[in-house]
């Protein structure tokens, strides 16, 4: 997420009651967590197994709970007991929760030509562009910008919170939310079917490319980045922080896990589960999915087990 003005740093220990060690001067013009961090953001770090990954990433400031590190040239940590609080306190001051009292807000912008049927929901901060079609019963969440000659099906809901939770098995409740401050972005002729949903970045963005085109029930986790002309069968689900690159095909009811990357023009056949990151230009099938004609050639030998067995008993 990025903020309107920058901040100091100064302001943002007021604000966290956090001590600052390294540069007191910087100014800091974006919020985000590690996965897609950029010059001048500030992060939050609560284990020491992520301890370097933050402090050398590009974040200009890291909200930590450990003093003793060494702090990288020109750069600022947040030094306070919990990160993690301290960082939802941040994205609830820049981007806090406001109930919706209209079906379209009043900031909406929508494009000429655009068809909206009844009972549609849009939120405060939307973009839609011309000629669109948004079926009855769709719900478009803050922040979302939607292109032209975009068709969204009844029931789909664009721009839902992250799955995203900070575990700790030493509190009361293990799973605390992460507050969503990032968007969804709908590239020109996307077309997604009925009873959809797509979440929001956490503090980036979730982007659905040009062309594609999205059959009914499919779920797109938040930060999920879609290249364009991709195609996404029934039931597909896909787990944050994903990777597709444009021309993937995805089958009915296919599983792709958090932080992988789909190659090029590969295909995944129905049923299958993807557990890693898939090379472009290949049809994948299976659990885990793996090159369908090595696949296929197990599933042959696996069927002539019963004749091997009985020659072997004979």
């Amino acid at each position: 997420m990025k903020l309107l003005t920058p901040v100091s740093v100064a302001w943002l220990s007021k604000l966290t009651n956090a001590e600052i060690i390294g540069n007191q001067h910087l100014e800091i013009t974006g919020v985000n967590e590690i996965h897609q961090v950029a010059l001048g953001d500030i992060v939050f770090v609560d284990h020491p197994k992520y301890y370097n990954t933050c402090l050398n990433s590009e974040a200009s400031c890291i909200i930590i709970n450990d003093k003793n590190v060494i702090v990288p040239e020109g750069k600022a940590l947040l030094f306070c007991n919990d990160p993690f609080e301290a960082y939802l306190k941040i994205v609830a001051h820049f981007k806090p929760f406001i109930p919706c009292t209209k079906a379209i807000s009043d900031d909406a912008i929508i494009g000429e030509g655009t068809i909206i049927m009844p009972h549609v929901f849009i939120g405060p901060n939307v973009t839609i562009g011309k000629n669109c079609v948004l079926h009855p019963s769709v719900s478009i969440l803050s922040d979302t910008i939607i292109g032209d000659e975009v068709i969204i099906q009844a029931n789909t809901v664009i721009g839902s919170d992250a799955f995203y939770y900070n575990t700790k098995k030493d509190r009361q409740d293990w799973f605390k939310k992460l507050l969503s401050c990032g968007r969804v972005v709908i590239q020109d002729k996307v077309e997604i079917g009925a009873g959809c949903t797509i979440d929001r970045g956490v503090s980036g963005d979730t982007v659905i490319g040009r062309g594609t085109k999205i059959d009914n029930m499919v779920h797109i986790g938040h930060d999920t980045q879609i290249e364009p002309n991709c195609l996404f069968a029934a039931g597909v689900a896909i787990a944050g922080g994903v990777q597709i690159k444009s021309g993937v095909t995805l089958w009915g009811q296919v599983g792709v896990t958090k932080t992988i990357t789909i190659g090029e023009n590969a295909t995944v056949l129905g049923h299958s589960g993807v557990t890693g990151s898939l090379a472009g230009n290949k049809v994948y099938m299976g659990f885990p999915a793996e090159d369908a004609g090595i696949k296929k050639r197990e599933i042959v030998w696996i069927k002539r087990i019963p004749e091997l067995w009985k020659k072997v008993m004979e």
